[in-house]
């Protein structure tokens, strides 16, 4: 019997909920949304007492389905002002899914100060006083939990920049091999935790794939065919478990779309000195790994493991925290993007807008460009809380208003990732139009844009660029509601049975009769939810656009500018 854990911080205790009928059918993205539209005042202040932290394992999590481990977190964000959900890998999904958890409700504000741990075991709950834990990062709290609970536990927490309340802080939880590195980190949810006073959650449970399952024949037939239409694609099956998510740099900067020198360029003649190929040539050469699986049950193994010359290990460094920390800033050194994300890692910091907010800082001619041990200095303030650290927490929009920048590269209050909205402007308008702030994930069309995945359209048109994104944003919100990692939308857009396929697991896992279209409908109902939401909270139609430089500035090597309308994007949403 799957159940809902309700925490008050406010008085530290809590109680286990029967599941209502309106969220029997709902996991991950759909069920953190659905309750913050439903319990969380859209205006209120999202670090007050009245904004709610909501933690969901996907509805294939803990089974066998392959990549399905996948964890959401929501709430109102600190960063935007609006609805947010931000997702991570790790081993958290699949404990709480084989606990019977379907989510998590952190609420209420405690009245003095102090930090509180939540254990959660098959006996039962537990809060516990951890002040010991106060100001550690997450590698070292991390570490002490493993200790404490046994190395198998799976350890949610925050670093000091969540405690500090800082609106770019991320939640984090670690992989199999305790790497604290597989972070829910856009939008500031860590600030959200701080806010409650809670600096961790330990869960411990044995099982990892053993979630209930109505029908186990028909559903591991099911599971065993979607694990081979992601084998059996180039990307799912070969670029992404030779190279990680990083092989994409070389084929970003060769496309133009690369940002470089705070989006003032496309290319940038060192790309491949930070590139996925030279990663997994350190890193094999020191004895890290290449790849590696973020979660357990992952067939596309797109993670990796990097040792530093300090020492530490970087565990792991995505594509977009490379371009943030490397060509963003005219940085072309592997071990300096390695230490920078080792710093956002730890003192917990979404190295996304990170990465934007030092491009900001450059602009501005506070740091250099180019200088990666200033860029490492500057970064190392945040940890201390010093007023350069607590700006460059406080994100881009932040840091551009601080120092008169006004060529800040946002949307939402939120830093734009790693693709050019110019010369790929697919990407360009889910940035503008997304609920959850400039965020790639939310619509990714580099895939038809780029990568020419589920067909083709022109990255330095505007032509189709508005269905492309719709069709990509409500795709991707069901399958954020699934538990299934966003990649597999690799595959499943070039297969015709990837869909029915994923399906056919869900409803021999839950005897349900759903089809492909019910599965449109529950994205296009999450986006509906959230833009809802959004616009009790103030948002307009003004919120959804572009910075005003985009459409300005001419973007070499392509000689592009953003220019899909005004109108156009109002259409996004025309489902």
């Amino acid at each position: 019997m799957q159940k809902i854990l309700r925490v008050n911080m406010a008085n530290r205790d809590f109680k286990i909920e029967d599941v209502p009928q309106k969220y029997a059918a709902m996991g991950g993205r759909a069920l953190t949304s659905q309750l913050i539209a439903d319990e969380v005042p859209a205006t209120c202040n999202a670090l007050g007492e009245f904004n709610k932290l909501v933690i969901a394992p996907g509805l294939l999590s803990g089974t066998q389905a392959p990549s399905s481990g996948r964890l959401s977190v929501g709430g109102k964000s600190p960063l935007t002002g609006g609805i947010k959900e931000a997702n991570a890998g790790g081993i958290t999904s699949q404990k709480l899914a084989n606990l019977g958890i379907k989510a998590i409700i952190i609420e209420g504000k405690p009245a003095g100060k102090g930090f509180s741990l939540l254990k959660i075991t098959p006996d039962g709950m537990e809060m516990l006083p951890v002040d010991d834990l106060a100001g550690k990062g997450t590698y070292e709290v991390t570490a002490i939990c493993r200790q404490r609970y046994g190395d198998k536990v799976a350890v949610i927490t925050i670093g000091p920049a969540g405690e500090m309340l800082m609106p770019s802080a991320g939640v984090t939880n670690n992989d199999s091999d305790g790497n604290s590195s597989r972070y829910a980190g856009r939008g500031g949810l860590g600030a959200v935790m701080g806010s409650k006073g809670l600096k961790a959650i330990v869960v411990d449970c044995p099982k990892t794939f053993d979630a209930p399952v109505q029908d186990p024949v028909r559903f591991k037939a099911a599971a065993k065919k979607f694990a081979k239409i992601l084998l059996d694609h180039p990307v799912c099956g070969q670029g992404l478990p030779a190279y990680g998510t990083n092989v994409l740099m070389n084929i970003i900067n060769e496309a133009g779309a690369l940002p470089v020198r705070n989006f003032s360029y496309g290319r940038f003649d060192k790309a491949g000195e930070v590139s996925g190929e030279k990663l997994a040539e350190v890193a094999n050469a020191r004895g890290g790994k290449a790849t590696h699986a973020c979660h357990p049950g992952c067939v596309m193994r797109c993670s990796n493991v990097y040792p530093m010359p300090d020492g530490k290990v970087c565990s792991p460094i995505e594509y977009e925290t490379a371009w943030g920390f490397g060509p963003n800033l005219e940085i072309s050194d592997l071990d300096v993007v390695a230490k920078l994300n080792y710093i956002c890692n730890d003192v917990g910091l979404d190295t996304v807008e990170a990465g934007c907010t030092l491009g900001v800082l450059a602009e501005a001619g506070a740091i250099p460009f180019g200088d990666g041990p200033v860029a490492i200095a500057a970064l190392e303030e945040v940890g201390n809380g010093t007023p350069l650290g607590r700006i460059i927490g406080s994100g881009a929009t932040n840091a551009g208003k601080v120092f008169g920048v006004t060529r800040v590269p946002a949307v939402k209050g939120q830093g734009i990732p790693a693709y050019d909205p110019r010369s790929c402007k697919g990407n360009g308008v889910t940035y503008a139009t997304t609920t959850m702030g400039a965020d790639h994930t939310a619509g990714y069309a580099v895939t038809a844009n780029i990568l020419k995945v589920g067909g083709f359209v022109d990255p330095t048109q505007k032509g189709g660029q508005v269905e492309l994104s719709r069709n990509l944003q409500v795709a991707t919100a069901a399958i954020d509601a699934s538990g299934l990692c966003l990649f597999v939308a690799f595959a499943v857009l070039d297969n015709p049975e990837g869909l029915p396929t994923i399906v056919e697991m869900i409803n021999a896992q839950y005897g349900t009769a759903l089809t492909v279209d019910d599965v449109v409908a529950l994205g296009q109902s999450i986006l509906k939810t959230e833009r809802q939401f959004n616009k009790e909270a103030g948002f307009t139609k003004a919120d959804d656009r572009l910075p005003e430089f985009f459409s300005k500035e001419v973007f070499a090597p392509h000689n592009t500018q953003f220019d899909v309308s005004d109108e156009e994007l109002d259409e996004v949403f025309n489902f």
